[in-house]
């Protein structure tokens, strides 16, 4: 892979836990469109998982089900020969397959960042909780790796969740230092964030996010039944009230279901609110619609999903890794010599 004359988006997803709508509908569905127009370059940042613990098996098992859903969701990284397949758009790779990324975050760490800009992370705080004194220094240092991923790439945009916002920040800031100190190495990236499912919110609490690391109850993986997932939905907390609108501040719990709705389906908000009208008799019917449309969904993905063999899902990343190292050893080339260590 070679630097073209298209920008270029990365961004990434960690391999723990199960992949939910939150997360398609609030990022890698963004990724699909815009794969036509950026140099897209997607990663499995695995060695962000194991800030926590991890069980080696299911980590395993987790890297390469993060791929097959990358492209069950239309990102295009094999030769168009698997089932369903397409002309290579984008490029998936695996984090610990490309060095250069822990060395650099390993430099930015050095030169660059300073134990202020990463006490200033609330995600941290968030994840820590009372435990920040025993917690693993990987999961305070970790932004600082996020940014090493970013900056490899000459990366124009990053296309993230709300949530990921301060970490592209902080990106920001480390390359604009280090090119202060030390001469231009990085482009400064923009960051990118949908605005309409940005933050998909729990099914049994709106006022949080919805969280893999939650009750299974809050959220709706990708790889559920579409019977399950009705279940889910059917269960799923409501306001107040029977009439069906988005207004997040008075119908937080239903506005969050119009917002599953709306970008299931394609269809317009306030449609819905009028289809909705017309034909519910209340939050029951309602739930009723979400639900098989997202079944529907489910149904068709999982069918690309399950289409995806292990070795193919390996042979994408083996042959992404060696299209993104000779850019981030560039890079990472490039940097060492402003140091003066090379």
């Amino acid at each position: 892979m070679s630097k073209t004359s298209k920008r270029t988006i990365f961004s990434g997803v960690q391999p723990s836990g199960t992949l939910h709508i939150g997360n398609y509908l609030g990022a890698i569905s963004n990724w699909v469109k815009m794969q036509d127009e950026y140099n897209s370059i997607f990663c499995v940042v695995d060695y962000h998982a194991i800030t926590v613990k991890q069980d080696p098996k299911e980590l395993s098992r987790n890297i390469l089900d993060v791929v097959k859903i990358y492209m069950a969701s239309g990102i295009s990284a094999g030769d168009g020969s698997a089932p369903g397949g397409s002309p290579e758009k984008s490029v998936i790779f695996q984090q610990s397959d490309v060095s250069a990324h822990t060395e650099l975050a390993w430099i930015l760490n050095c030169a660059a960042a300073r134990v202020s800009d990463l006490n200033k992370m609330t995600q941290f705080k968030d994840k820590a909780g009372e435990e920040k004194e025993n917690v693993s220094v990987g999961l305070y240092d970790y932004p600082i790796l996020m940014a090493a991923d970013i900056l490899l790439y000459d990366t124009d945009l990053v296309p993230v969740g709300e949530d990921q916002k301060q970490h592209v920040e902080l990106a920001r800031v480390l390359a604009r230092r280090f090119n202060s100190q030390y001469g231009k190495v990085f482009k400064v990236p923009g960051v990118e964030i949908k605005k309409e499912g940005a933050r998909i919110m729990a099914l049994d609490d709106p006022a949080k996010k919805m969280s893999k690391s939650a009750s299974p109850a809050s959220y709706i993986a990708l790889t559920d039944t579409p019977d399950v997932a009705a279940k889910k939905i059917m269960r799923a907390v409501t306001d107040s009230g029977y009439d069906i609108k988005y207004d997040k501040k008075n119908k937080p719990a239903i506005s969050n279901l119009l917002t599953i709705y709306s970008l299931i389906t394609g269809e317009d908000i306030k449609k819905l609110e009028i289809k909705c009208e017309r034909e519910c008799s209340g939050y029951g019917d309602f739930k009723k619609k979400v639900a098989e449309a997202l079944g529907e969904f489910l149904e068709t993905f999982q069918k690309k999903y399950n289409s995806f063999e292990d070795d193919e899902v390996r042979e994408i990343l083996k042959n992404g890794a060696e299209k993104v190292r000779p850019v981030a050893e560039e890079t990472l080339f490039m940097v060492k010599h402003k140091l003066g260590i090379i």
